[in-house]
């Protein structure tokens, strides 16, 4: 598809929320955080989220919803869904993140064996949980995954045009350590 004359750039922060029109280019720096990109590739419409944990628990109905939770973050994607009169299996929908942030050991992809505690199959760390609850809540809501990057030990930096629907991932430069 054409790029836009005009394209709005959004820039989302840990818990930003995002669903817009074909003019709008988001992006994102991930670690252990997940987003969900959705795109309508009929409407060009979508959006994306960046949580940082699954959840927070049951809140009260006067609480507003809050993007730092995926629960909470698949809810404003809902609700979003709706005002467009369109339905989730519509959608397109990429995962990407999750990665261990707070390990030496090269490649990590969760749930694996390192990350599962082998009494209780639960996840150790917050990369883990995360995956876990992404691909869990979009199923649950009735989407299908069409692509995922999740895991390693290293950043994300996720660009996604709604005019297109690509979305790309950037590692960001190594950085040096200074040698004294």
């Amino acid at each position: 598809m054409k790029k836009p004359a005009q394209i709005i750039e959004i820039f989302l922060q840990p818990g930003d929320f995002y669903f817009g029109d074909r003019n709008t280019h988001i992006r994102t720096l991930l670690g252990s955080c997940i987003s969900i990109t959705l795109w309508h590739p009929q409407l060009l419409i979508g959006g994306m989220c960046h949580f940082m944990v699954p959840s927070r628990g049951k809140q009260p109905d006067t609480v507003p919803l809050d993007g730092h939770y995926a629960d909470e973050a698949l809810e404003l994607f809902r609700r979003e869904i709706r005002a467009a009169g369109t339905l989730s299996a519509e959608y397109e929908v990429k995962l990407f993140g999750g990665s261990n942030m707070f390990t030496d050991s090269g490649r990590h992809f969760c749930p694996n064996k390192n990350c599962l505690d082998p009494f209780t199959n639960s996840c150790r760390d917050v990369s883990c949980r995360n995956q876990r609850s992404a691909r869990l809540l979009v199923e649950r809501h009735g989407f299908t995954v069409k692509a995922e990057r999740l895991g390693g030990t290293k950043p994300h930096n996720v660009l996604f045009d709604l005019w297109s629907g690509n979305v790309w991932i950037k590692r960001p430069p190594k950085i040096l350590k200074c040698q004294e």
